[in-house]
């Protein structure tokens, strides 16, 4: 028996970049005697058909999620997608879907979306599903995210004392024509204990360098004349979020973090995402691990290097935490 990841990593492999049918394997996963929708009277491209869908799974993609995240919110968030995916197959609609609860980020338009790319399900976070993972790592205090519009006062002087390095005095209250065009984007984060990263500015050539060379959404819709990528669409919070991506480099991050880029390019590269979403076995274990080591880093004692024990991954069958209660669940 081969797990439901691997059998919709295989599936959305096969209709990666196609228009064809709906998956037989994907699409009759768990039902007892084996009848797909229509035959359980289900016509997935009605709303009736699209719920019953999501039920079929809901086990799976409550347990992907991780326990602060609540099941109802991410299940609201899905239902208001699914209307938009009519055209993706299954398998990818599936994968989109717990790939987004691996990382628990909700689907909602504000930290990730799940958006149809042909017939294709693509999971996207957006900037500030980058700044929740930052959040997340247990080191950083909070994250600024701004943009400088040309008649704004600001400075950048690196070798400057902290906070003398960078200002930025925003005017909101002014017009729009009065705070002229978008310069720069930046980003930074404050520690949590004090200290502030290094600060990534992001200028509109740079943002266009990334565009232009790493997105293929960008591409696609370019050639196809669509125009519809979210670089087309929302092309301000896409400068942001290419800021954000950078001050990676500059915070402490988490297997999440680091893994939450290569997800977004593989889908920008028409590639399956599951496979590159954190486990939640291996998420608990890189955890506990990182625990560890901090652990060892604040005891600092030479007389015994490596003296904390890093934990021990349970087996196939075992569980990072406990099953989550269904009473009330099922939509």
């Amino acid at each position: 028996m081969t797990s439901l990841k691997d059998r919709v990593k295989a599936a959305a492999e096969r209709t990666a970049g196609k228009t064809g049918p709906a998956l037989e394997d994907v699409q009759h996963e768990r039902t007892p005697d084996g009848a797909g929708e229509a035959a359980a009277g289900h016509d997935p491209d009605t709303s009736e058909g699209e719920m019953a869908w999501l039920r079929r799974y809901e086990e799976h993609v409550t347990e992907a999620l991780p326990e602060h995240v609540e099941p109802a919110a991410f299940f609201a968030a899905v239902r208001a997608a699914l209307p938009t995916l009519k055209r993706c197959s299954p398998a990818s609609k599936l994968q989109a879907v717990l790939t987004a609860a691996r990382f628990g980020l909700v689907p909602d338009g504000k930290v990730a979306v799940i958006r149809a790319d042909g017939a294709q399900a693509t999971f996207i976070p957006t900037y500030r599903g980058y700044i929740d993972l930052m959040h997340r790592s247990g080191r950083v205090e909070s994250v600024h995210v701004g943009v400088i519009y040309g008649n704004e006062e600001w400075s950048s002087e690196p070798s400057a004392p902290y906070p003398l390095d960078f200002t930025h005095k925003a005017r909101p209250d002014l017009p729009k024509a009065q705070r002229g065009e978008a310069i720069l984007a930046y980003a930074f984060a404050r520690m949590k204990g004090g200290g502030r990263s290094h600060v990534v500015l992001l200028n509109r050539e740079d943002a266009e360098e990334i565009r232009d060379e790493y997105s293929e959404a960008y591409r696609r819709a370019e050639e196809s004349g669509a125009r519809d990528s979210f670089w087309h669409t929302h092309f301000l919070d896409m400068w942001i979020k290419s800021a954000i991506r950078r001050l990676e480099k500059y915070v402490p991050t988490s297997a999440a973090l680091r893994a939450l880029g290569d997800v977004e390019d593989a889908g920008e590269a028409g590639q399956v995402q599951i496979t590159l979403a954190p486990d939640p076995e291996d998420a608990a274990l890189v955890a506990d691990a990182e625990r560890a080591h901090r652990a060892a880093e604040a005891t600092q004692d030479p007389a015994r290097p490596g003296s904390v024990a890093l934990p021990v991954k349970a087996g196939k069958r075992g569980r990072s935490k406990p099953k989550r209660q269904r009473g009330g669940r099922r939509r």
